[in-house]
């Protein structure tokens, strides 16, 4: 099983004034919300639906 911690996770300000977080190791595992906070929260709900 893999876990989270196992994989380097990006996160950065973009443009729009959101945050983007990814996983670059897993296609189409990113998200981006207002805060960083919610952004890697989403992130883990990503990770784990995939």
């Amino acid at each position: 099983m893999n876990y989270l911690k196992d994989y380097t996770i990006v996160t950065r300000p973009d443009d729009n004034c959101l945050y983007v977080a990814y996983i670059p190791a897993i296609l189409g595992c990113h998200s981006w919300e207002k805060t960083l906070e919610e952004t890697e929260s989403e992130l883990v709900n990503v990770f784990e639906m995939i």
